[in-house]
């Protein structure tokens, strides 16, 4: 049993139950809709069919990042067992996150003079930061103490690779991503842009394509590129999508038959709420170990 509590926020898109058979500790971030304000709880209060079909109902859909309140409280659960804790925020290129942690971590320092928060801006999101968050898991497992930890984290973080496409531009466009003019041209000829995760996190459009189908052919074109072995890849991948399931399953039936020595089968989830208020129905989203982002 380690003597620190590895923790993340629930914007790492995968299950509640995975994270807690893996034993990671996760802080919930707020969304409001329609000024309602909620917990972005795994789909427990709203499950994304209903956040998207109300989105796109017209509704107002607004993130709003975890306070330095929040992590203080979160934090000191575990402070007073006698733990420490290393928590590993979603990416700041796409966050402030990172910094209210921090601001949480130089509060409670006072407090608990004995004990340790460790802060690690993932450079991740969606499930490419559940991505992470698993194999830290697994390293915390092998007997890695809380330094050693996080500073495999800060040297490694860069190899999850993040690919990516939607093929309903709505909510880009409302949220200054994508331009209008450049929406409606998009709309029009079918364009799925390609975007990943930058190295400095934030998110970037780096391709346009025509169709959902060479979308997701390109998807798998960059992981033969980009994978750790290339077609030996023997990590593992997970999906994320937004209403999207079928392109998804599509998408990992793919990879599955590429890369035959991947562990496990392709692990597929729903985008959450905070990052779904953002994408709105219709990303789908690869996540895998390859080369450091650059």
């Amino acid at each position: 049993m380690s003597d620190y509590v590895l923790s993340c926020c629930s914007t790492a898109d995968v299950t509640r139950e995975l994270l807690e058979e893996r034993g990671i500790a996760y802080a919930y971030f707020n969304y409001q809709l329609d000024g309602q304000m909620l917990k972005d709880d795994f789909g427990q209060t709203n499950s994304p069919a209903q956040l998207y079909s109300k989105m796109l109902a017209g509704a107002d859909a607004k993130t709003s990042q975890v306070n330095v309140g929040e992590y203080v409280a979160h934090f000191e659960k575990f402070l007073t067992q006698g733990k420490d804790v290393l928590h590993v925020t979603l990416s700041s290129g796409i966050s402030g996150t990172y910094v209210s942690a921090c601001a949480a971590r130089d509060q409670l320092a006072e407090k608990y003079p004995d004990r340790k928060v460790v802060i690690v801006d993932s450079l991740c999101a969606s499930a490419g930061y559940g991505l992470l968050m698993d194999r830290l898991a697994d390293l915390r497992d092998t007997g890695m103490d809380i330094d050693e930890l996080a500073a495999w984290a800060e040297e490694h973080r860069l190899e999850v690779q993040h690919w990516f496409f939607s093929s309903n531009l709505t909510f880009f466009i409302r949220g200054g991503r994508i331009s209008k003019a450049a929406g409606l041209v998009g709309g029009l000829l079918k364009i799925c842009p390609i975007m990943d995760v930058e190295p400095d996190g934030s998110l970037a459009v780096k391709e346009k394509i025509r169709s959902k189908s060479r979308a997701i052919a390109r998807d798998l074109q960059k992981m033969e590129e980009l994978a750790q072995g290339g077609r030996n890849y023997t990590g593992k991948v997970f999906i994320s999508q937004s209403e999207c399931l079928v392109d998804a399953e599509e998408l990992a039936h793919r990879v599955e038959t590429t890369f035959p020595h991947i562990d496990g089968p392709v692990r597929i989830y729903p985008i959450g709420a905070t990052i779904g208020c953002h994408t709105g129905p219709g990303t789908v989203a690869l996540f895998f170990w390859g080369k450091p982002r650059e």
